[in-house]
């Protein structure tokens, strides 16, 4: 295995869908992780279509649809450099608390409604509940946005964060393009039974939290705000090991004269080209460190090896609380 060529524009499953190999993740640049630049977020957006990423991604929900107006702003002369990614559903308090989420048919198309509004498009290019509701068949739910579909607002559905036979059941209503799922070097469990049952089905891959929130870059929750301090791999009694395992993999990138961040990107882009990294980055500098990570390439051995260094069993904490844990279909 190498990762020669991994410039190349990637095909996002089997539906004809082409993007740059990594897509921009727009979450951060609302609040999530701390204070934020309205004129920075729009600024870096702007630099990622300028150096070629294609698909941005976003949630109705990111900031209470402030992520969306974001985007809208920053998308206005430039509609047609970029593919535009939408979670949906998930349902938010005024203090920014989660009350759960809605899949019913006609809350689907109202969300969609809405996520026209702020975005200022005439379409979505791909559309995604965030999870899965258990009071709502996931068939009702695909069906509603098929009808979008048909009516020219969505051209693409995908999934987020749901298990194998959820995705079957979605797939026999519609075909799907991607599953967006956590997938880095600490939170490798889809390897097992999910991205199987993608490549038997042609269904690609987006993968978040590549840099496992920073844990692999070497960021730690150090402003007040940022949602970090709440994962169980953050706490103080995880991010110290969490943190040793870290090192060796410091090393592997040093050797190679690139930053750990880069590495990391480097493996989920080697591991297979139907994956398409969402880099979050809110700022240029940080975008430019993650873009450079499209230009390393990695042997058979250096993946055997940075494998080695992070083995699955000694990562500490799982990467939600056990609230959040419950809610994941990904993880039944």
């Amino acid at each position: 295995m190498t990762t020669e060529n991994q410039g190349e524009p990637r095909q996002v499953g089997s539906t004809g869908l082409t993007v740059f190999p990594l897509a921009l993740g727009c979450m951060g640049m609302s609040g999530v992780y701390g204070s934020t630049d309205d004129n920075e977020s729009i600024a870096t957006i702007h630099a990622a279509i300028d150096r070629g990423i294609t698909l941005l991604d976003t949630g109705d929900f990111y900031g209470s649809g402030h992520n969306e107006m974001l985007i809208g702003r920053a998308l206005q002369d430039r509609r047609d450099k970029a593919l535009l990614s939408v979670k949906f559903g998930a349902l938010r308090s005024p203090d920014g608390g989660w009350l759960g989420v809605d899949m019913r048919p006609s809350s689907v198309k109202n969300f969609a409604t809405y996520s026209l509004t702020r975005l200022g498009v005439d379409h979505i290019d791909i559309y995604r509940p965030a999870r899965l509701d258990p009071q709502v068949n996931i068939e009702d739910t695909i069906g509603a946005i098929a009808d979008l579909v048909t009516a020219g607002y969505v051209r693409y559905i995908g999934l987020s964060e749901v298990g194998v036979e959820t995705i079957r059941r979605a797939h026999s209503v519609h075909p799907i393009s991607d599953l967006q799922i956590e997938y880095s070097l600490i939170s490798r469990s889809p390897e097992i039974e999910i991205f199987p049952v993608l490549k038997e089905l042609g269904i690609g891959v987006t993968a978040y939290g590549v840099l496992s929130r920073g844990l692999l870059s070497g960021s730690i929750p150090a402003t007040q705000g940022d949602s970090r301090a709440n994962f169980p791999r953050f706490s103080p009694e995880n991010l110290a090991q969490n943190q040793r395992l870290v090192e060796e993999l410091k090393q592997i990138a040093a050797n190679k004269g690139i930053l750990p961040s880069q590495l990391a990107i480097a493996w989920v882009l080697a591991k297979s080209r139907n994956i398409v990294p969402v880099i979050g980055a809110r700022k240029r500098t940080q975008l430019k460190e993650a873009l450079a990570a499209v230009n390393v390439n990695l042997s058979s051995e250096d993946i055997k090896r940075i494998e080695a260094a992070i083995p699955l069993q000694a990562i500490a904490g799982t990467r939600y609380n056990e609230d959040q844990m419950k809610m994941l279909d990904s993880e039944r």
